[in-house]
């Protein structure tokens, strides 16, 4: 019996840098690219002599990258080695397996330990899948002659393979990398890979998104995967970030305030050594003390990604430089922070108001923005007519003022650090964005850099944007906001998207 989960990448829309440090919080977006894992047994039955093996077989495919990875576990100690080539070694599942594993050795009971032992000992096979929306296609799509839109994208087939980039920095022949799009591609692949052996294992029990639309309140087990993949992803990445990329992983679109580091400190520990059986209890029974709150765009309001070309930027670096600056001026590096902390929340009050409006003056609100959509926004105010109506255009006024505040600091922040949150590139990219009909805000999210930029535009105006952009080079992605976390899949989603495909051929 397979169990297939999928978690969701994310868009962080304000927070970049300060999210690091409580208790500056974060709005992060969870999007509708999502990775996909699928666990079912090795093989159907236990050959009555493999009680006494101390190990199982795991096995780990990777169809994208067309990669399959064999390991043994120890049932001793539940480390995991890999026997295939340590080509295709993939940190992040070996540690989501290993601390599922021990989560539900360490939660169970005599009877449940005995039925989990059966279980693996028939050992796991594990498929991994992520959307077309985690990887750049840019260079496919040039090289096929096809123009840079959105239609070519969707043209491809999901689940396509990924092409590895085989540029050499600095003269030096790099292990090939893929092209990403910044989207979380590990945490929400770690997100998945815990959610479903904890599935599996019958340590939790993953609700479907129908359920999710019910408001199915599974919160103690979403927490269980929020701890496990938190741990496990930190590990396999060799350091405590902020984890807002796990957390809107397992829970969705939220406002995050991240954990004390300190939390994953007997696991940093482990690594060296500490049996994983021990560990595991502390950080199940640690004090968890990150924050979040619920969070959507407000509606009528459309989320887009753009990425324009210029290759990714690694943000660890850049994180690195920051925290530099920030040692060596520290009174100039808190005034600025104190300055984005500040429109950050004043972004995250406009987003309320709007969302408040429209609740209440539904109407009104339908009214501006389905106008404001059509028109570049020095004509927006000449639309309202009556008083609820003059209140969501200034809301709307209000946060694209706060936005270029924004990244006024954030500009000013990498001058400082000397690094590129936003590069000359984007800011001639966003400028332009944010004076197109309908745009409402556009930024570099994240850590910044050259990955992507985004924008929130209003009604319909999505589909003039992708088509100003294509025309600057920039492709669009399929990427929208969807504010569902984790969740349990009825099917392969290969099987299902081959279904969709046919139903969507037309026979004249």
């Amino acid at each position: 019996m397979a169990v297939v989960t999928s978690a969701p990448g994310k868009v962080l829309m304000t927070g970049g840098y300060l999210i690091l440090e409580r208790p500056n919080a974060g709005i992060v977006l969870s999007t509708n690219a999502r990775f996909y894992a699928i666990v079912k047994p090795l093989s159907e039955e236990i050959k009555p002599e493999s009680w006494a093996w101390g190990w199982t077989n795991v096995k780990l495919t990777s169809p994208q990258l067309l990669r399959e990875s064999m390991y043994k576990m120890s049932l001793k100690n539940l480390t995991i080695q890999c026997v295939s080539s340590s080509e295709s070694r993939n940190p992040f599942v070996e540690n989501a397996v290993q601390y599922a594993v021990a989560a539900a050795y360490a939660i169970f009971d005599k009877n449940k330990k005995d039925v989990l032992h059966k279980l693996l000992l028939q050992g796991l096979d594990i498929t991994i899948l992520g959307c077309n929306d985690f990887y750049s296609y840019r260079n496919q799509i040039e090289a096929r002659g096809l123009p840079l839109t959105p239609e070519a994208l969707a043209a491809l087939p999901p689940f396509t393979s990924i092409t590895f980039n085989a540029e050499e920095s600095n003269g030096e022949n790099c292990k090939p990398e893929v092209a990403k799009t910044g989207l979380g591609s590990s945490a929400a692949m770690t997100t998945a890979v815990v959610s479903a052996l904890l599935h599996y294992f019958g340590v939790v029990n993953i609700s479907s998104s129908e359920d999710q639309l019910q408001e199915k309140k599974n919160s103690s087990d979403l927490d269980m995967v929020h701890v496990i993949a938190q741990s496990a992803h930190c590990i396999a990445q060799g350091k405590v970030g902020s984890g807002f990329d796990v957390s809107s992983a397992v829970y969705g679109s939220q406002r995050y305030i991240r954990f004390s580091p300190e939390v994953l400190s007997s696991a940093q520990v482990a690594v060296k050594g500490l049996p994983l059986q021990e560990v595991i209890v502390d950080i199940i029974k640690g004090k968890w003390d990150h924050e979040r709150t619920k969070f959507s765009l407000p509606p009528l309001m459309t989320l887009l990604l753009g990425e324009p070309g210029t290759g990714g930027s690694s943000t660890p670096s850049m994180v690195g430089a920051v925290k530099k600056w920030q040692k060596a001026d520290p009174q100039k590096s808190q005034e600025t922070w104190r300055k984005l902390s500040e429109s950050n929340s004043a972004l995250e009050a406009q987003f309320h108001m709007l969302s408040k409006l429209a609740e209440e003056h539904w109407n009104a609100y339908k009214f501006i923005i389905e106008s404001c959509s059509k028109l570049k926004s020095d004509k927006w105010m000449e639309q309202a007519s009556e008083p609820s109506q003059e209140a969501v255009v200034k809301s709307l006024l209000g946060a694209r003022d706060v936005m270029l505040g924004i990244r006024y600091h954030l500009h000013q922040m990498g001058e400082a650090a000397g690094v590129p949150i936003e590069p000359e590139s984007q800011t001639q990219l966003l400028n332009a964005t944010m004076n197109m009909e309908g745009v409402m805000l556009a930024g570099v999210p994240g850590a910044g850099g050259f990955d992507a930029i985004f924008a929130v535009v209003l009604g319909d105006s999505g589909s003039n944007v992708t088509k100003a952009w294509s025309s600057l080079n920039v492709l669009a992605l399929l990427v929208r906001e969807d504010p569902r976390g984790v969740s349990l899949e009825s099917c392969d989603p290969r099987t299902r998207e081959i279904t969709s495909a046919v139903a969507s051929v037309h026979i004249e």
